[in-house]
């Protein structure tokens, strides 16, 4: 049996990234949670003595949950719509319609199938943006309290090219701001940490100088996160050039207000200067890759092996819904595309990905970018029990075929979880050892 809550103890295959570097394989193991939802004993089963009671779950696989460093709550109704348009133009058609109706009543609807969604796809952490209303948050907010997934949330932001009619321009900033600080002490560090905040203005195209800049300082006086996008598009780009002309690239739109640091979290930066990935590193600023999004709209390739060369912190997003799947193993898969795509094209240096390296950077990378990598990320002593269990078998080429391989190689398995990523081999999710309802709703027909 899949254990439902804490403290249990699992007889299961592990695979996780460690902290010290490298990844830990076991074919045979022992995982223990503790009644606090912490991993007590993680060892081989070989070597273990046996609790008392233990689930055998062989041959299945525990991994560290998925972290989703990026995704739009209100968008995933319009998943895998507006292929190859430019980012503009997809905000117009399909994505400010849905959000200008995302009000508390669809909220409500919306947010528990999300979380279960994010859940079966092997996600236990996801970083959210909403829409501009206050009402809509506070319950996507309560969606998440209910469900258990671990969430970072933020209300959007937007003086200009904005779609609430309701606010006089000149009220625009005052109300976000008072907003924003209202959701921050409703929610912000609620239950032990699992929910927290992020200030959330949308890009620089859509925000003033004035609101850039009081966003970055309400997230530093109440260490809150700070969240926007960045270089997604040449598009985007040429208009943040032409609104700020006096800064000397798009990041130093962010660093003139204050954005840059170990809090801030930039999605997407595809397309960055030297001097702009030199000033993400120096201020321990963290990024979002969101390959799959990337693709889809046509925004571009991210030189992944550039930034890591150079020591940025990257995670992964799935940037719903500009990427068209909450799968972050299928944004592994576009990410590995990409890669190579880049090598073999275009000639890109660099060592490039292994599936162990795609595993590091969905989990426990994702958690560093949070700050939480002391907490989640890995499945080793002490932290808490972020887990999902996965079934390599079902990732077989033929149904029915089965690896008897009891010496097969660790990347082999990776390799298939991440290029033949099915939607029934993530079998549970746990957050600190209670497992997240996964289940679909009982009809398709979910509408925002």
């Amino acid at each position: 049996m899949v254990p439902p809550w804490p403290p249990f103890a699992i007889r299961v295959g592990l695979v996780t990234p460690l902290d010290a570097g490298g990844t830990r394989f076991e074919r045979d193991a022992l995982v223990e949670v503790d009644d606090h939802g912490r991993l007590a004993r993680v060892e081989p089963w070989s070597s273990a003595s046996s609790p008392a009671s233990v689930d055998d779950l062989r041959p299945l696989f525990v991994l560290p949950g998925l972290v989703d460093l990026h995704a739009h709550l209100p968008q995933l109704p319009n998943a895998g719509l507006g292929q190859g348009l430019d980012l503009l133009t997809w905000l117009e058609r399909y994505i400010f319609p849905l959000e200008r109706a995302f009000d508390r009543r669809a909220a409500e609807h919306l947010a528990p199938h999300a979380f279960r969604a994010f859940a079966a796809a092997g996600t236990t952490t996801v970083v959210l943006y909403g829409a501009v209303y206050e009402a809509s948050i506070d319950a996507a907010f309560t969606a998440a309290e209910a469900h258990g997934i671990r969430a970072v949330i933020g209300k959007v932001m937007m003086d200009r090219l904005r779609y609430d009619p309701a606010l006089r321009d000149a009220e625009v900033l005052e109300a976000s701001l008072r907003q924003t600080r209202d959701l921050i002490e409703r929610w912000h560090g609620r239950d032990g940490g699992r929910l927290q905040y992020a200030v959330t203005p949308r890009f620089a195209v859509s925000c003033s100088e004035e609101l850039l800049r009081e966003s970055a300082a309400l997230a530093a006086a109440t260490g809150t996160y700070w969240q926007t996008h960045l270089s997604e598009d040449r598009g985007e780009i040429a208009e943040v050039r032409r609104l700020f002309p006096a800064a000397l690239d798009y990041t130093d739109v962010y660093e003139r207000a204050g954005g840059l640091g170990a809090r801030s979290l930039f999605a997407h930066a595809i397309h960055l200067g030297d001097r702009e990935l030199g000033r993400l590193v120096e201020t321990g600023s963290r990024v979002a890759h969101c390959p799959a999004s990337n693709l889809f709209l046509a925004s571009g390739a991210m030189d992944l092996a550039r930034y890591r060369d150079a020591g940025l912190c990257v995670g992964l997003g799935s940037d719903i819904a500009g990427g068209p799947d909450l799968s972050l193993f299928g944004v592994m898969r576009a990410g590995a595309y990409t890669q190579s795509g880049l090598r073999s094209m275009l000639g890109a240096q660099g060592a490039p990905l292994t599936p162990q390296d795609w595993l590091r950077i969905g989990s426990l990378e994702g958690a560093r970018a949070l700050g939480l990598e002391r907490t989640i990320g890995s499945v080793q002593v002490g932290k808490e029990a972020d887990l999902i269990l996965v079934d390599p078998e079902v990732t077989m080429p033929i149904p029915g075929l089965r690896d008897d391989q009891p010496d097969g190689a660790l990347d082999d398995l990776l390799s298939r979880l991440i290029f033949r990523t099915q939607r029934d081999m993530i079998r549970a999710a746990w957050v600190r050892g209670r497992r997240l309802d996964a289940a679909p709703p009982a009809r398709s027909h979910v509408d925002a």
